[in-house]
């Protein structure tokens, strides 16, 4: 087929064309789950994620973003049972005390906020203060786990082993096994994996074809989600992305196949655009096995931002792919995790909603609750709230 017409026909008909066809992909509001035939107390059910040899008691992940972690961060995430992750070409690796300019960018106009973080971020990152950064959460008891983009993972991965680090997460809007670039020679994940020896996470995708060719070079797990987080604009500015439900299915598909393969198995974390408890267990009632969260972590009293939050894509220089928001400061990391909580908004207690789903559809483990039946519903949040509409308008 050339130029999108059949073949041409030497009577003199005229070539049919053929059309590019799409399919529906599903986000959190466009589905939901099915109750089991049996259900178990939450209790009972085991919750917990593997990421090489770290034993996590909750899958929650904090993502790598400025106004999300910073070293205080990542301990008292380690201590509430989850993971969070530092952003090494951020704020962090750029000031000794960034103090002055977080309460810059926090105090900026909405029109100013991206200008005062493209010129924060004109300083230059500094290689003692990677290692500054992953001795203070180490020295704090936490596993360190700081993420870098690809095009800097050759200069600063032998940094960050040396430095004692624990994960590495190598990360950017769309990661790829391959990448052409004008270098010599890009970064290839293979040989990356030769030259550190610490567990080694990559994201983000959201397709099996390329899912399963990074999962083949070795890493131990895989981040999932383009464009989704309340902070990223590429969908807007690119017009890419694939909505989360329908990318962690793709992507859990390519790990059950990478699993068949092998038999090895590769987490797979969803990450951006959760909010609730209920998003959080669509997330792994479509396949994942963790969730990596932005905004609900950046409303925290723990959180550096000062109740604001933005992307790592925000402050580029040429191309902004993010932008500012306000999420206030108005809960814990532990109440965002634990609870209790008096809220009906689902955004607090987050791993009691998930046991509480998974008990619901009779699943013991998150594996098996990745077997939970999932319909298309689009009415799932408005069928029979009337009332709660007319008063949310009172």
């Amino acid at each position: 087929m050339e130029g999108g017409l059949a073949p041409f026909d030497p009577n003199g008909t005229a070539p049919a064309p053929r059309f590019k066809q799409l399919r529906r992909a599903y986000g959190f509001d466009e589905v939901a789950i099915v109750p089991g035939d049996v259900t178990i107390n939450p209790e009972l059910v085991e919750l917990g994620l593997d990421i090489g040899p770290h034993h996590f008691e909750v899958p929650f992940l904090a993502s790598a973003m400025d106004a999300v972690v910073d070293p205080r961060f990542a301990i008292e995430m380690h201590r509430a049972g989850g993971l969070a992750v530092l952003n090494l070409e951020g704020v962090w690796t750029r000031y000794d005390d960034p103090a002055a300019m977080l309460q810059e960018v926090a105090s900026a106009s909405r029109d100013e906020a991206t200008a005062i973080l493209q010129n924060a971020y004109q300083a230059p990152i500094r290689d003692d203060l990677i290692a500054r950064r992953i001795r203070e959460i180490k020295d704090g008891g936490a596993v360190a786990a700081v993420s870098v983009t690809p095009m800097n993972t050759k200069h600063m991965a032998p940094i960050v082993q040396d430095a004692g680090a624990d994960i590495l997460v190598v990360q950017s809007t769309v990661t790829t096994a391959r990448h052409e670039s004008n270098s010599a020679e890009g970064l290839r994940f293979d040989k990356l994996f030769k030259d550190i020896r610490i567990p080694v996470v990559v994201g983000n995708t959201v397709g099996f074809s390329a899912t399963l060719e990074i999962m083949r070079t070795g890493v131990a797990a895989i981040l999932v989600g383009v464009g989704p987080g309340a902070a990223c604009t590429s969908r807007e500015v690119l017009g890419i992305g694939v909505p989360q439900v329908t990318a962690t299915i793709d992507c859990a598909a390519a790990r059950d196949y990478f699993l068949r393969e092998t038999g090895r198995y590769v987490p797979i974390i969803t990450d951006g655009g959760i909010r609730t408890g209920g998003d959080v267990a669509k997330c792994f009632a479509s396949g994942a096995d963790a969730v990596m969260m932005g905004s609900p972590f950046a409303a925290t009293a723990e959180a550096p931002g000062r109740g604001y939050h933005w992307g790592m894509a925000t402050p580029h220089a040429n191309l902004p792919r993010g932008t500012r928001v306000a999420v206030g400061v108005n809960t814990t990391i532990r109440k965002t995790l634990w609870g209790p909580t008096s809220r009906t908004d689902g955004t607090e207690n987050l791993v009691g909603a998930l046991r509480t789903a998974m008990g619901v559809c009779g699943a013991h483990t998150i594996r098996e609750f990745q077997q939970a039946e999932m319909v298309i519903a689009p009415a799932i949040k408005t069928e029979g709230k009337i009332y709660q509409f007319a008063q949310a308008g009172t």
